[in-house]
């Protein structure tokens, strides 16, 4: 497309028409038609318009060089320098222009023609780039000299500007859809918001007052879940396009004071009319300037002012009572109990006292913006930038946390919970820290109170919303902390409580026999029983898996809770003979010992032999044996040893020897094997049953119908005999 003759420096798309507008150092704006070049290039319909049809069949009129698919549709002249950029209005058919005349210009067009409106007068140097802002009535533009202007629509005049020292901007941008604009300068690229998006509100019983984009004040019920209409417009308050920062109500004088950071901040005291018939201008007006303004008591608020580190205590008539001096560097004040203020400061947080006129409490935290109460006004949440901690009313410390990304607001469950909301979640923590996600969201909300299954908060737009969630995970690990049982109970048998998380966290907590009740897995099963000492669970479990080692450790878990009948059980399936034998020589099980005797025989183990002998007093099967291992110094000292003449004469016979030809030790009298004086093989050894938790209480009460269950733990077969060894032939 021809038709400038100097360098173009900038080109845009109307957003919704087949335009162009381009900026040029020729010192003119230009809007080129392109919607011959849109027809050209789109599909053919079958069913065209007979305009359409028309303009295909004559021969379109062509600009100097040919051109017929895009033509010059305005020229706009009115800049003396060079025109360094251009934008279309997303919505309205308006144009904005920066040249290097300084002058940022607003343009008009219709079908025909396209004029000058006015002209936003204010940079110092060249004006770089400009653009509509997406969603008000407002300019911006940037130029080098280092400023970024906000310019009223309507009004044209300057509504803000910002300044850097040292960097010249270029080129500004806005984000489609929030609030962020980018701004770039000689060294880098600057992302900035220009105002506050967090709606001023307050909460009294079940009633939300909060001001909305359009500066009235509305009122939300939350039994009846209905927003009442405009009750006071509060337009005037401050500037046009600054948002109020805080609000704050007085339910006995039903009066509201507002803040707005207009003027290093201003505040406003107004009484609600009774009956409100829609956004009046309110009346009796009592003003002043501070940096935040908050009710203290029914017939008083204190204000303060930032600049000069000065809280003045004020009656409804706006007259000063009382003056505080707060700690140095005091950067905002918060709601206390009532009679009570907190200073915030960079690095702790100061309960001041205003009848007793003195400091009650302190506690270092730092960079605290915001201060939100438990319902029962015992405990408070003291949110920063990135952390909450939680104290007592006294200021005493609780627990802290510590996220990320930014945490943008919290409130109080009934239950004691805090809910808190960053940009993207609604978290919880509990009063001991543990905390965790209760939902993701899709856009930033301010939460404001939770009912039940209900989070009422308040968007970016100040539009009340009312959302769902499962407080099921915070509730149980509440019940756990609390030991509330019935209720642990209650939750596992109505909710899909299951997951890897809440059974490292029972764990993590020590709580194994509440995490068993949530797992399937076997191999998770079996190691939540041993860690609990549920013998029962284990060996299931074992059974299910069949794996040597965890025999091995079952064996280990049961031989500590003295459960020789589930030891014996495991060496039988790890194939552990000579542990079996020491086994049932401990437990005085003469009869399984014969048996070993006869296994290791039949195996052709003779160690394993002569250890069962041994264990047995089997003084013929040692000698027998040593004879087969051609021992014979041996046979002949254990039949000499033990008495048995015959049987020693026999061996040196055999080995052609006499009695003068062998040096024996000096022996004693034979021994004779202990006898068993209990045979505690029968049953378990009587060692103390490790009793059940009262989770584990309410548990196996619910299962037999409320019949009381003996803590045994593993302890309930005593009398069933362990499996028979198979042998292989």
């Amino acid at each position: 497309m021809t038709g400038h003759n100097h360098y173009v420096m900038c080109a845009q798309f109307h957003p919704k028409e087949d335009l162009i507008v381009s900026a040029s150092l020729d010192q003119s704006v230009r809007v080129w038609d392109i919607s011959g070049l849109r027809k050209k290039h789109s599909a053919p319909t079958s069913s065209l318009s007979f305009e359409d049809q028309l303009a295909r069949a004559s021969p379109a009129q062509a600009d100097m060089f040919g051109n017929t698919d895009a033509v010059v549709k305005f020229v706009l002249e009115g800049h003396d320098r060079g025109v360094n950029w251009v934008a279309f209005h997303p919505t309205l058919p308006l144009i904005v222009s920066a040249g290097d005349d300084r002058l940022v210009k607003l343009w008009r067009m219709s079908d025909t023609k396209a004029w000058e409106v006015d002209t936003c007068r204010g940079h110092f140097q060249n004006a770089s780039a400009c653009l509509f802002h997406p969603h008000q009535d407002l300019i911006l533009s940037v130029g080098e000299d280092k400023t970024i202007r906000v310019w009223d629509l309507n009004k044209r005049t300057s509504v803000q500007s910002f300044k850097r020292d040292l960097d010249r901007f270029w080129v500004i941008a806005a984000h489609p859809e929030i609030n962020l604009f980018a701004a770039g300068h000689d060294t880098g690229v600057m992302v900035f918001k220009l105002e506050r998006e967090r709606p001023a509100s307050t909460i009294h019983q079940t009633q939300l007052f909060y001001i909305t984009k359009e500066k009235h004040l509305k009122c939300y019920d939350f039994v009846k879940k209905t927003e009442s209409p405009p009750m006071l417009s509060l337009r005037k308050l401050g500037s046009a396009w600054v948002p109020p920062r805080t609000l704050s109500y007085n339910a006995a004088e039903r009066a509201i004071l507002v803040t707005s950071p207009t003027d290093n901040g201003t505040y406003e005291l107004v009484h609600i009319p009774k009956d409100s018939t829609g956004a009046i201008e309110p009346t009796d007006i009592k003003r002043g300037h501070g940096t935040s303004a908050i009710f203290v008591g029914r017939n008083k608020f204190a204000v303060f002012n930032q600049s000069t580190q000065q809280i003045d205590i004020k009656d409804l008539s706006n007259s000063t009572s009382e003056t505080i001096k707060p700690p140095s560097g005091t950067t905002d004040i918060g709601v206390g109990e009532p009679g009570s203020l907190f200073f915030l400061t960079p690095t702790t947080v100061v309960l001041y006292d205003i009848q007793q006129k003195q400091q009650v409490a302190e506690l270092s935290t730092s960079g605290v913006k915001y201060v939100v109460w438990s319902n029962d006004w015992q405990y408070v949440a003291l949110l920063s930038k990135h952390n909450v901690t939680i104290a007592t009313k006294s200021l005493e410390h609780v627990s802290t946390l510590h996220e990320t990304i930014r945490i943008k607001s919290a409130c109080w469950d009934d239950s004691g919970v805090l809910l808190y909301s960053t940009l993207n979640h609604i978290k919880y923590s509990l009063l001991n820290g543990d905390n965790g996600i209760v939902r993701t969201l899709d856009n930033t909300i301010y939460l404001i109170r939770v009912k039940g299954k209900n989070v009422y908060c308040l968007d970016r737009g100040a539009q009340p919303i009312v959302l769902e969630i499962d407080p099921t995970d915070y509730r149980f690990k509440l019940a756990l902390v609390k030991r509330n049982y019935d209720e642990m109970l209650q939750i596992i048998k109505t909710s899909s409580l299951v997951g890897q998380s809440i059974i490292s966290y029972l764990q993590k907590k020590g709580y194994p026999e509440i995490a068993l009740q949530f797992v399937q897995d076997p191999q998770t099963r079996f190691e939540l029983a041993l860690e609990c000492g549920n013998l029962d669970v284990a060996i299931e479990m074992a059974k299910q898996l069949d794996r040597p080692k965890l025999w091995l450790r079952l064996g280990t878990e049961a031989l500590a809770h003295g459960n020789h009948q589930t030891v014996e059980m495991t060496y039988q399936k790890q194939r552990n003979f000579d542990k079996l034998s020491f086994l049932y020589l401990a437990t005085g099980d003469q009869e399984k010992l014969n048996r070993m005797a006869k296994i290791a025989e039949h195996r052709g183990d003779f160690t394993s032999r002569f250890q069962n002998a041994l264990y047995l007093g089997d003084v013929e099967n040692r000698i027998q044996m040593f004879k087969e291992l051609g021992l014979f110094p041996l046979a002949y000292l254990t039949a000499k040893s033990h008495g048995l003449a015959e049987e020693a004469e026999a061996i040196l016979e055999a080995n052609g020897l006499t009695e003068d030809q062998v040096r024996l030790p000096v022996l004693g009298e034979p021994r004779e094997i202990p006898k068993t004086v209990f045979p505690t093989f029968k049953s378990n050894w009587p060692v103390k049953a490790a009793a059940h938790s009262g989770f584990e209480k309410l548990l196996l009460a619910e299962e037999e119908g409320g019949e009381e269950e003996d803590d045994t733990n593993g302890y309930e077969d005593e009398g069933e005999p362990a499996e028979e060894i198979e042998v292989d032939e």
